[in-house]
């Protein structure tokens, strides 16, 4: 079962034209104090912490494209019912604003389990001089167990992915399925052993909302601004719940929606892929020697062509490893994030058509994966499980994953190997070893300038409806994006972008129905 929220790498190659907006009086912050909730679920001795910031080298490998970089740690309880027990220490990057200093900008780039450290680093290079880096700090917290926080959530070796990886897992025969669920269990016991019951527990977005806040305590700021990007729009909409004073301006970009079970997700994740295959085979077809062909109702059998031998019989490349059948549907969906990606999908699939090296394929899966060039993996995988896992409940009913692939055929059929058989395997989340912290439930209502939701089209990750489904929930304004891409905001834009800096600059609410 695919379930993938992921942003987009596109997002680090910010290129919007950030127009000026409005000021509100110097010193303010949106809203008075007048109101403002305490925060009682945080014990007084993490409330008043502050932060220590110093150099960044400890995380970034160099910040010579953001001199001004700031980097610090906070320490946070794992368990907020026992202050005095485990800790984690949180991953800070702040930018400072180089002008009329408005607030904290706090930025989530997805996943979950992506680094938002690393992609400030890389947005603030790409945002310098803009009305965003003008009048805010930009911030990037890496959640609890992600990207350069401590402990890092880690389930496997690296010879351990590779091998996973080469595993097609697409025999749904009975026993081809208890393969399957042999291996998710493995992996799942792999993390209850390496990361401790009481980690997993505690991974999920009901804390990180709560660090969130413990982080704006010690930032100094009445409210936070927020930029949350498909996950991180998930973690946004949490936080409002919890702490709806305490925010000044959010903004979620490629919106979840947090009604959804995590099976109809999957189902509606997995028809929002198949639009953006249907995208790239139709502009594939307007060049010349598509391996696709052109003919649109042969698209997805061509694929199927070129991609299912590798079940059986993995495919050559430069790199010892070879194509497998996974990493080439995973190169695939990796591809479909983004435009800018569908070259290197169909140089890959050519070589399968001519039998020459598909590394591009290889390459794409790898960068999905979080596997560099010396073979070490990322942990963001890892995270990106666990805390799925634990932010809502998984059907253990084995009925519920049949009834589920079947839809996904009819939804996907460019990812779906061979013919329904009647069974199907669990998803890893129905046998994770420690018990969902969230539920799937409706957004309240918010106050009216509180949040304002992006939402693409044809956006594979997260489809289209979710976003109208979300900002009806908050009774937010809705920005749509015509486009095939996973998120909008700063992706090259001006129509977004204008809209989007006017509201977190200025507190403008962008025109009702805005269509860019």
């Amino acid at each position: 079962m695919w379930r993938m929220r992921k942003l987009s790498s596109a997002l680090l190659s910010v290129g919007a034209v950030l127009l000026a907006a409005g000021l509100p009086p110097a010193g303010a912050t949106g809203e008075s104090g007048t109101g403002q909730t305490p925060n009682p679920a945080v014990p007084q001795t993490v409330a008043a912490l502050r932060l220590d910031w110093g150099s960044c080298s400890q995380f970034l490998a160099g910040t010579t494209d953001i001199p001004t970089a700031q980097c610090a740690t906070v320490v946070v309880p794992v368990n907020y019912d026992d202050p005095a027990g485990a800790q984690a220490r949180l991953a800070l990057i702040r930018i400072p604003a180089t002008g009329r200093r408005i607030g904290s900008l706090l930025v989530n780039p997805g996943g979950p389990g992506v680094s938002a450290v690393d992609s400030v680093a890389s947005m603030a290079a790409d945002l310098a001089g803009t009305e965003i880096t003008r009048h805010f700090d930009l911030v990037g917290f890496d959640p609890r167990g992600v990207g350069h926080s401590t402990p890092a959530l880690r389930c496997r070796t690296d010879a351990e992915f590779d091998a996973y990886r080469r595993e097609p897992m697409v025999d749904y025969s009975p026993a081809g399925v208890a393969h399957i669920e042999q291996l998710y269990q493995q992996l799942a016991q792999h993390c209850a052993e390496r990361m401790g019951r009481g980690f997993l527990e505690n991974v999920g977005t009901a804390a990180v909302v709560r660090d969130m806040d413990v982080i704006r305590q010690a930032l100094g700021d009445e409210q936070i601004n927020y930029l949350g990007f498909s996950y991180g729009t998930e973690l946004g909409t949490a936080y409002l719940e919890r702490f709806p004073g305490h925010v000044r301006a959010m903004v979620l970009d490629g919106a979840i929606d947090p009604s959804v079970d995590p099976v109809q997700e999957n189902i509606e994740q997995m028809a929002g892929f198949q639009t953006a295959f249907n995208d790239y085979a139709a502009a594939c077809a307007r060049s010349p020697g598509c391996p696709l062909g052109t003919d649109p109702t042969q698209w997805v059998n061509r694929y199927h062509q070129l991609v299912d031998p590798l079940a059986t019989k993995p495919a050559m490349t430069a790199d010892p490893r070879r194509l497998s059948y996974a990493d080439a549907t995973t190169g695939t969906i990796h591809a479909l994030y983004a435009p800018q990606l569908w070259k290197y999908l169909t140089s890959g699939l050519l070589a399968l058509q001519r039998g020459t090296d598909a590394d591009d394929l290889l390459a794409l899966a790898d960068d999905y994966q979080g596997r560099d060039a010396h073979g070490h993996y990322s942990n963001e995988q890892d995270a990106f499980n666990a805390i799925r896992c634990v932010d809502a409940p998984s059907p253990p009913d084995p009925a519920a994953w049949v009834g589920a692939d079947r839809q996904i055929r009819q939804a996907a059929p460019f990812l779906s190997y061979g013919q329904f058989t009647g069974f199907a395997p669990r998803d890893l989340c129905a046998m994770w070893p420690v018990p969902a912290t969230s539920v799937p439930h409706a957004a309240a209502a918010v106050a009216p300038g509180k949040v304002v939701v992006v939402s693409t089209t044809h956006d594979p990750a997260t489809p289209y409806r979710a976003g109208v489904n979300l900002a009806r929930q908050l009774g937010a304004p809705l920005i749509t994006y015509r486009g095939t891409q996973h998120t909008a905001v700063f992706n090259g834009d001006a129509c977004v972008d204008t809209a989007v800096v006017g509201y977190l600059v200025g507190r403008q609410l962008p025109p009702e129905g805005l269509h860019c």
